[in-house]
């Protein structure tokens, strides 16, 4: 089994982002899995190191609204004003710019804006959104720090242990929640979808 290169230099796993590879970051959740989220080669290799088979749906994480809004129709601001950044990922249609390789030919797109300071820096750094998967083959334990990391990786961005577990996912446009995970009390409160 390869080691992964554990690095705590932002702009080195963007670089590494930016060239076309994949590397594990830290979120508020669990540790993902990073690569350019609008390329469909880089979406390619993240589902061959997952080994998903191309109908699953792969999020992509973004550090800003303006960000979020370039990939996705925007209909209820406030709300997601009120539910982002933070452990949620929320499903909204998506624009002609997100492949459909990455939503698995779904309208929809899953959009992660985590408020981890480290993540948000690399997809600043990166300066397009990234997947947001879960750093593990399908079906494996999500790993919650750098050295849990076991998928091989050009890097893993070491920013702590990842303390939430798997996000709750919303679907804003079909008013559902798809699963219950870390900020569910949060996506109760603010849009009274119950699951």
């Amino acid at each position: 089994m390869k080691i992964n290169r554990i690095t705590r230099s932002i702009q080195g796993a963007a670089d590494s982002v930016k060239a076309g590879r994949i590397v594990a970051y830290p979120t508020e959740t669990v540790y993902g899995v990073g690569a350019l989220a609008l390329e469909k080669s880089t979406v390619e290799k993240v589902i061959s190191l997952k080994q998903l088979t191309s109908m699953k749906p792969i999020s992509l994480a973004v550090s800003n609204f303006s960000m979020l809004k370039s990939v996705a129709l925007v209909d209820d601001v406030d709300l997601l004003h009120q539910l982002l950044p933070g452990p949620i990922t929320v499903l909204l249609r998506k624009k002609d710019i997100v492949p459909d390789i990455l939503t698995a030919g779904s309208d929809l797109v899953g959009i992660r804006f985590p408020s981890h300071k480290v993540a948000r820096a690399l997809i600043d750094f990166v300066g397009a959104p990234i997947t947001s998967t879960s750093a593990n083959v399908t079906n494996a334990r999500p790993a919650e720090s750098a050295s849990d990391v076991q998928i091989c990786v050009s890097c893993v961005l070491d920013g702590g242990k990842a303390i939430l577990g798997p996000s709750t996912v919303v679907d804003l446009v079909n008013r559902v929640v798809v699963r219950r995970g870390a900020g569910y009390d949060i996506v109760l409160e603010k849009t009274n979808i119950i699951s």
